[in-house]
């Protein structure tokens, strides 16, 4: 069972949804995560009704150990992507439809 769907894949999936041609579809879905990306460096929260929405968060700098090597190591403050799912997604998730 394959646990992730590529790009690729969503970009046939959607050309044969739509009977749209292949690069036309490939070309949509490169605007819309460059969207989406651009709004979120820029601290804007990004929401897709029914589906989710994604913000970031900052997380603080902390101090950890190599697992490797047992050395201490400081990791700086960073922004991470945080997703919270919609409603009908979490319910489509639970019942198992889709």
């Amino acid at each position: 069972m394959q646990m992730s769907i590529l790009k690729k894949e969503l970009v046939d999936q959607i050309s044969n949804d739509l009977e749209i041609h292949k690069q036309d579809v490939s070309v949509a879905v490169d605007i819309i995560l460059d969207a989406m990306a651009e709004a979120l460096s820029a601290g804007r929260r990004v929401e897709l009704r029914g589906f989710g929405s994604f913000s970031t968060r900052s997380r603080k700098a902390r101090q950890t150990k190599n697992p490797r090597t047992g050395v201490m190591m400081d990791i700086g403050e960073r922004k991470t992507i945080h997703f919270t799912m919609s409603k009908s997604l979490k319910e489509t998730l639970i019942n198992g439809k889709g």
